[in-house]
C-alpha cells in the first residue's frame, strides 16, 4: 500500500485519480485550501486523511503544516489543483499574475519542498499535471502558460537534484480535457463547452497511475497526453 499525497481533489482530474488511487487501497492524503473543503473530501473519500493548506498562499504552508499532523514517508506526491484566468497581457492585472503563478508554481514547489523529507525517505514519485500550455502559448494565454513554463522548469531541476536520493519526478502535459476547470476556459473564449470532445478526467488518472507503477528501474520523465478525435 503506497502513501499518495493529491492536490486538487475537489474536481476533474483530481477527483478521477483520488477515486481510482482509494479504490486500490493506497493510503490517500488530500490536500484541503481550508477546513471546510478538508471536512468535505474526507466525507467523500472514505478513511481519506487531509491536510489543509492554502496553494494561493504558499509562504504559510510551512508554519500551517506546523500545526498539522503530516506523513512521515510520502511514496506519492501529485500536483493536480491550478487555476486559470485568460486575457491579454495588455489586460492582465498583477493580481491575476500572482495568484496563477502562487496557485499554479510556487504553491507546488513550496509543497514539495516541505514533503521532500517523507518523500526521500520513501523513495518517493513527484508527478506534476502540468498542461498543453506548459509547451507552447496561444495568444491571451500568457499569464496562465507563464505559470505552467514555470512547474516545467521546477520539475526538471528537481528531477536532476534528486537523482541520487531516488526520488522520480514525472512531467503530464494533458491537452484540453473536461474538467470544470475547462468548462470555465470555454466560457473565457464565448465558445460552446462540449466535454464529449475532450479528454476524460479518468484517462489522465490512468496514465497517471502508469507512470507511478513503473518498475524502479526506469521513469517516465514526461508525458503528453492528447484528445484521440
Amino acid at each position: 500500500m503506497a502513501t499518495c499525497l493529491v492536490t486538487g481533489a475537489g474536481s476533474g482530474i483530481g477527483a478521477a485519480l483520488a477515486a481510482r488511487l482509494a479504490e486500490r487501497g493506497d493510503e490517500l492524503w488530500l490536500l484541503a485550501r481550508d477546513a471546510g473543503r478538508a471536512a468535505q473530501l474526507r466525507e467523500r473519500y472514505a478513511g481519506a486523511r487531509t491536510l489543509v493548506g492554502d496553494l494561493a498562499d504558499p509562504g504559510r504552508l510551512s508554519w500551517a503544516f506546523g500545526h498539522q499532523t503530516v506523513p512521515s514517508r510520502v511514496d506519492a506526491l501529485i500536483h493536480v489543483a491550478g487555476v486559470v484566468e485568460l486575457g491579454p497581457v495588455a489586460e492582465t492585472s498583477v493580481a491575476t499574475w500572482q495568484q496563477q503563478l502562487d496557485v499554479n508554481a510556487v504553491g507546488p514547489a513550496e509543497l514539495t519542498r516541505l514533503m521532500l523529507p517523507a518523500l526521500r525517505a520513501a523513495r518517493g514519485h513527484v508527478v506534476f499535471v502540468n498542461s498543453g500550455a506548459g509547451l507552447r502559448v496561444s495568444p491571451e494565454w500568457g499569464s496562465y502558460a507563464a505559470s505552467k513554463f514555470a512547474v516545467r522548469a521546477i520539475a526538471d531541476a528537481l528531477r536532476e537534484e534528486e537523482r541520487d536520493t531516488g526520488v522520480r519526478v514525472t512531467t503530464v502535459y494533458p491537452g484540453r480535457t473536461a474538467t470544470p476547470m475547462q468548462e470555465k476556459v470555454h466560457r473565457q473564449e464565448g465558445a460552446d463547452y462540449d466535454p464529449t470532445r475532450w479528454i476524460a478526467p479518468e484517462s489522465v488518472a490512468t496514465t497517471i497511475l502508469a507512470a507511478l507503477d513503473l518498475p524502479r528501474d526506469a521513469v517516465v520523465s514526461e508525458l503528453t497526453v492528447r484528445p484521440g478525435s
